[in-house]
């Protein structure tokens, strides 16, 4: 008997050109463009397994174990319908092709990270699950990862960046039905290898405001937005993807401050207003804006999603002096993990700090307010995983322990 399964990992991207606010709600078709980078998946991300069986009496869906509920017309349902009626498609066009699309799907999915706490998990989590039906349906064989993106975005609107590694624009597009408005690759990892990350774990529990909520208050209230939105992400995008594609770090990065910086104002131009970040979060802000000017050029650049977590994008070469900032005004809660060895020889938070650094400048915080800290780097698209031991579903269907 023939076992109908796939599994694909996805990983989380971060975006420096902000998209909040949709235009059309039920496709998720934004109000603009916008731009991130893809992280690594050896450090963040999501893995989904999806089998088809004709014994399966509905379609099933656990995340990290627990069973979530597949709303009728909901986004997930949207995803898989979609995915199913392309198989549907393909097994009407060729004879040969198991008929596979008549069978309910059971679907396991685990993230790595912490879910719903402003670390891009829904991007993840829909971008691996439209991965793993698409290879378990053979749709990876002939659609290309923007045309997936369209079924991702379906799911969550960040997810369709996260189809594809490297450097990924989300071009907003103009047709009502969204055909035009999907994920292409600015430039992939090996263009710009050097790009690294340090994800600043504020918190992670549950944000206050979803963002889906969040924004829509902001599209019906802000009239700051709508300047955004008419005046300042196109020229922008055009600006960081210039910067991108020219491997121009300062400009990338004060792009990207920039953007965090409105995305936020938009936020508290909302009535009522919306606060994500909190003092942990302005504070990280004063350390990179310090460190800057201390080195006496642009090294750092942080950026802020829907949540009080701090994304600081730097080389590789200055990681290690930013890192230490961190432990040092900020020391953790939990161990630094250093996948790099940046101190195999010393130990994180104890070197001095830059020459001209004004420590003063960084309010004090007690230990543990910045939970944790995370390195990364730009990374690749989703991944077929082909390992039986890191399928997520046992033998009869069930999700296995993790």
């Amino acid at each position: 008997m023939s076992l109908y399964q796939a599994t694909a990992s996805a990983p989380v991207n971060i975006a420096c050109i902000k998209y909040w606010g949709k235009r059309d709600t039920a496709l998720i078709l934004p109000t603009n463009s916008s731009l991130s980078v893809t992280l690594d998946q050896d450090h963040l991300r999501s893995t989904t397994t999806s089998r088809a069986d004709a014994s399966f009496t509905k379609d099933t869906l656990w995340l990290n174990g627990k069973e979530e509920v597949i709303k009728p017309g909901g986004r997930t349902a949207v995803c898989i319908e979609e995915l199913r009626r392309l198989r549907k498609v393909a097994e009407d066009a060729n004879s040969n092709e198991p008929k596979i699309s008549s069978f309910k799907l059971h679907i396991a999915s685990y993230n790595n990270f912490p879910t719903a706490a402003g670390l891009a998990s829904s991007a993840a989590g829909f971008a691996a699950l439209v991965s793993s039906i698409a290879q378990l349906y053979s749709l990876d064989k002939v659609l290309s990862a923007s045309q997936l993106s369209l079924i991702a975005r379906q799911g969550s609107g960040s997810a369709c960046r996260s189809l594809m590694g490297g450097f990924v624009a989300w071009q907003a597009g103009q047709l009502a039905d969204g055909s035009d408005s999907l994920a292409v690759q600015v430039a992939p990892r090996e263009h710009w290898p050097e790009m690294h990350a340090l994800i600043c774990v504020v918190s992670d529990a549950k944000k206050g405001t979803s963002s889906t909520s969040g924004m829509q208050r902001t599209v019906e209230t802000s009239p700051l937005l709508q300047h955004r939105i008419n005046h300042v992400v196109p020229q922008r995008m055009k600006d960081i993807t210039a910067a991108i594609q020219a491997r121009d770090f300062p400009t990338f990065a004060r792009l990207t401050m920039q953007d965090s910086n409105q995305f936020h104002a938009v936020c508290l131009d909302t009535e009522p207003p919306i606060f994500y970040m909190n003092d942990v979060s302005r504070a990280l802000v004063q350390l990179v804006v310090e460190y800057n000017r201390a080195a006496g050029e642009v090294r750092a650049a942080y950026t802020y999603d829907a949540g009080p977590n701090c994304v600081i994008y730097v080389l590789q070469k200055h990681v290690k002096e930013i890192a230490n900032l961190v432990v040092r005004f900020f020391p953790l809660a939990e161990t630094f993990k250093d996948p790099f060895a940046l101190f195999a020889s010393e130990k994180i938070g104890e070197l001095a700090v830059p020459e001209g650094f004004n420590s003063a400048v960084v309010a004090s915080f007690p230990a543990g307010s910045v939970k944790g800290l995370i390195h990364t780097r730009v990374g690749d698209g989703p991944r077929k995983i082909t390992d039986d031991a890191v399928h997520l579903l046992d033998a009869q269907g069930q999700p296995k322990p993790v």
